[in-house]
């Protein structure tokens, strides 16, 4: 998908990572958002069609997704599908986040 290649391009640069919620519908147009302004609206964009696109693959392969959780070294992207669209959550990750484990009986 190229996640990493999207947030860089051809040259590395310092960049927050983006943190919060945006819902779509299913043509990946983004209806709301919390994720601050300054990041750009294109590369949120990119996100969503490509979340979307991994939900449409499911359907293809009949192995329809509810769910998809990616992890990166600093971003976890956890996106939700929403009859055609999808809720997109998006987490940086630093050395003092709590990393998810599941929960003991």
């Amino acid at each position: 998908m190229g996640f990493l290649a999207k947030f860089f391009g051809d040259r590395a640069a310092v960049q927050q990572l983006p943190a919060g919620t945006i819902t779509v519908d299913r043509q990946g147009h983004i209806i709301t958002s919390t994720v601050s302004s300054a990041f750009p609206k294109n590369l949120l964009r990119e996100i969503a069609r490509d979340v979307l696109e991994l939900f449409r693959e499911g359907r293809v392969a009949q192995l329809p997704l509810a769910e998809v959780a990616l992890h990166f070294g600093s971003l976890r992207i956890t996106a939700r599908e929403l009859r055609g669209g999808a809720i997109i959550f998006l987490f940086p990750q630093t050395a003092l986040s709590p990393t998810p484990t599941p929960a003991r009986p």
